[in-house]
């Protein structure tokens, strides 16, 4: 599951646009938070599956296996390596964490063909890497920093590996959500909380159906038709 969260607004105050998706399925929310109660409120307490984050602290409330974007770990390591070019350590950090990441996928797509004991074998001594990384002798201060970022994301870099399928980038979060940036570029966000929720509901069933190949407006005549007859929209899954 992926999730990512943008600025919106309501009647010119700041509120956030959040998504949660699958490859077949997704469900946006507008709230005033971006705290973690969003989060609970739309997965729960325990999510029995992987979620896939750009990293927020909002998402460590769940109890889940959690992966992190390295896509954006690696952008600010890139932008600290243009910003100090002089400083030969930050490429050579970078450079090997890159490493890492990919040696991870490597090792993700060979998993049947390996074993279960090779495999571990393996992925032990992808963290073991990364735990020498963490430990660099007598770092400058940006790269101190560098670390330190990295760091906070520890537990989260390599889960990826065990799980096939599942990347270790949150690019897939970004393209869903991407739809309501357009729109706030153009409209500026929602003049009510009223109608945040109702673009959110739609939105949900546009992009549901985008995913799904179903032709977003005859779902919605369809559901509409099967509404005045019975009372009840047909729901997706009727379809």
């Amino acid at each position: 599951l992926h999730a990512d969260e943008t600025g919106w607004r309501v009647r010119g105050k700041n509120w956030w646009l959040w998504v949660f998706g699958t490859l077949d399925s997704a469900y946006f929310t507008i709230d005033k938070s971006r705290g973690s109660a969003v989060v609970r409120r739309v997965l729960g307490e325990i999510f029995f599956g992987v979620l896939v984050v750009d990293g927020w602290g909002a998402y460590l409330s769940l109890i889940c296996e959690q992966q992190s974007c390295m896509a954006h770990v690696l952008r600010k390591i890139r932008k600290f390596r243009e910003s100090f070019p002089q400083l030969k350590a930050i490429s050579q950090f970078y450079l090997k964490f890159r490493r890492i990441l990919r040696d991870g996928e490597k090792l993700q797509s060979q998993r049947k063909e390996l074993g279960k004991s090779i495999f571990k074998r393996r992925l032990k001594r992808l963290h073991d890497r990364l735990n020498k990384l963490l430990e660099w002798q007598d770092p400058d201060d940006i790269l101190k920093e560098i670390i330190k970022k990295v760091k906070r994301q520890q537990p989260r870099i390599l889960t990826f590996v065990e799980h096939p399928g599942v990347p270790c980038h949150n690019n897939y979060g970004e393209y869903l959500i991407r739809i309501g940036v357009l729109k706030r570029k153009v409209s500026g966000g929602s003049v009510s909380s009223k109608g945040a929720e109702s673009y959110a509901v739609l939105l949900s069933i546009f992009v549901t159906c985008k995913l799904r190949g179903i032709g977003f407006p005859m779902y919605l005549k369809t559901s509409l038709q099967h509404y005045i007859k019975t009372g009840k929209p047909m729901l997706l899954k009727e379809y």
